[in-house]
Order: structure tokens, then sequence, then C-alpha cells
């Protein structure tokens, strides 16, 4: 004998179906229960800290070539604001925005740098958070993720091959652009050619324009200077002389733009892996980290 039971229809679970929420990044429609945007892959707790809290978060994005820095000088400013200073206080938005801090601070303690980010969006480290300058009275929201470098290069030079990359382009309202100056002094020229290809992209896509040059606010970063006085001296001249053409199509595509120095080793050493030779972290002495993102928010 089959007994049959009632069960009671939830319906205020299909009303919420029924009701889709728009990604931040790219506005596509989901359900409210997803945790990636199906669209770009973006987390769809941006939009839920956007909605509940009433307030649309700023984006920086945070752009440069593989193995550039960019996941560890972005997890060495976070965990350097999150400290106890007098020129500016970051507040992490939600538990996925220390992610990308812990891991790399991990790293660092056992003499490593962080694994190289994946290409696949799903795996990008998000950071939602909020800034506050001492002179402010309000704090900033803002959203900076970290995007694979091989990625971005694929969306530069075939559009729309990553909805995030292309949407977070087109929103961001201030930029970091890390140069390699290992790479610059070994006399490569991948990171030129990669800073025009980008810089010409940005000012194409950019709507905010005033005399023909993009008005957002660009702070050229050359990481890894720690072997470079002349870099930390006057990065400003060290762009002229090592990178002209770069130095010539930001002067006549961008009206706001700085140029800085930084590191976050003191010395590296390297050692073998599986036959290839692996860069190794003596000492972690951060430097010129914190003066890029301060100017950058200040602009924005």
């Amino acid at each position: 004998m089959v007994r049959k039971a009632l069960v009671a229809m939830e319906s205020y679970r299909l009303a919420q179906y029924a009701v889709p929420i728009s990604c931040y990044i790219c506005g596509g429609d989901n359900n409210y229960d997803v945790e990636l945007c199906r669209h770009c892959s973006a987390p769809m707790a941006l939009s839920h800290q956007a909605n509940t809290q009433g307030i649309e978060p700023g984006m920086i994005a945070v752009l440069g070539t593989a193995a550039a820095g960019k996941t560890v000088y972005l997890g060495m400013l976070l965990d350097m604001l999150t400290r106890r200073n007098t020129r500016v206080q970051v507040l992490a938005r939600g538990a996925f925005s220390i992610t990308l801090q812990q891991r790399t601070m991990a790293a660092l303690a056992a003499s490593s740098f962080p694994e190289k980010t994946p290409n696949e969006p799903d795996r990008w480290n998000w950071v939602h958070c909020q800034a506050k300058l001492p002179t402010q009275k309000r704090p900033i929201e803002l959203i900076m993720p970290d995007m694979a470098g091989e990625a971005i290069l694929e969306e530069i030079d075939h559009p729309h091959s990553y909805p995030a990359i292309n949407s977070f382009l087109k929103k961001c309202s201030g930029m970091l652009l890390l140069i390699d100056t290992e790479r610059i002094e070994d006399g490569s020229q991948e990171q030129n050619y990669f800073m025009m290809k980008l810089i010409t992209y940005l000012s194409e896509q950019s709507q905010k324009k005033k005399r023909g040059k993009c008005t957002r606010p660009m702070a050229i970063v050359f990481s890894k200077a720690d072997q470079c006085d002349p870099c930390f001296a006057n990065p400003d001249r060290y762009a002229r002389d090592r990178t002209p053409n770069l130095w010539q199509q930001i002067g006549e595509r961008f009206s706001t733009v700085g140029f800085f120095a930084s590191s976050v080793t003191g010395a590296c050493s390297q050692r073998l892996d599986h036959g290839s030779k692996v860069n190794v972290p003596l000492r972690i002495e951060p430097r010129g980290i914190v003066e890029p993102f301060e100017w950058l928010i200040r602009k924005v």
C-alpha cells in the first residue's frame, strides 16, 4: 500500500525565479540564487551587495601582460591598506574579496610568488572594497578584479572574446597599468607593444572624451623596479626614455596620466623547477605600492 503525502508548495520560490537579477558587470539576467553570472562569470554577490546597500560601486581596472605582477601588486596593496595607516583605509566587502589578499600573502610568506591567474573567468579573484581618504568624509565603493594577462590580450585582439573584460573596461572609471620593468631592461619589446595595443583599445572604447582625449585617469606603474634606480628616481623620464612609443601614444590619447615605480621584493633569486627557472622572493620590501592607487582614487 502506497501512502500519499501532501507537500506544501513554496510559491515564494517561484516568484523569486520569475524576477531576474542583472549582473552588475555585464547587465545580463540571472536567477537570484546563482553564484556566478551565466554570461560573464562575474560574482553575483556584487549585484546583491549593490542592491541591498543602494550604492553603485565604481570600478578600477588593473591591467598588464601575463607575469607583469598584477596579482602580487593587488594582493600586497590590499594587505597594506587593510592595516591601520594614515593614507588610505580599505574595508573589504564580502568574504570573497579577501581571497586574493590571503593567497598572495601566504605565497610570499612561503618564499614564492602566487600561481599564474587562470584564463577562465570563473576562477578569477574579484575584490569589492570600501576606500576612504583622510581628506574625504564619505568612503568610495570600488570593484577591482584580478584578470589574466593572456585573457586581456585575447580580448584586445579579438573583442568580445571575454564579456567580463569588455563590459568592465567600458564601465571602469580609472585604470592601473602595470609594465614589467625587468623585461624592459632585458630589451624585450613585448611590454611596449602590448601597452600600445591596450592604450589604443581603451581610448577608442571610452565614451568620455575632451578635445579628442580620453578623460578617464590612468596610472602607469613600472612593476618589479627594485633593481632599476633610474625608474624609481624619475618614472616620467624613464617612460619617455625607455618606452618612447608608449609615451607618445599616451600623451595623444589620454588627458590624465601619472607615472609610478613599484616593487614588492627587495631581492629575488632563481631556482630550477622541472627544468625551468622560477623566481623566488628573498626579501619582502614593498615600495611604491600605495602611491599609484592613492593618486588614482583622488582623480576618480
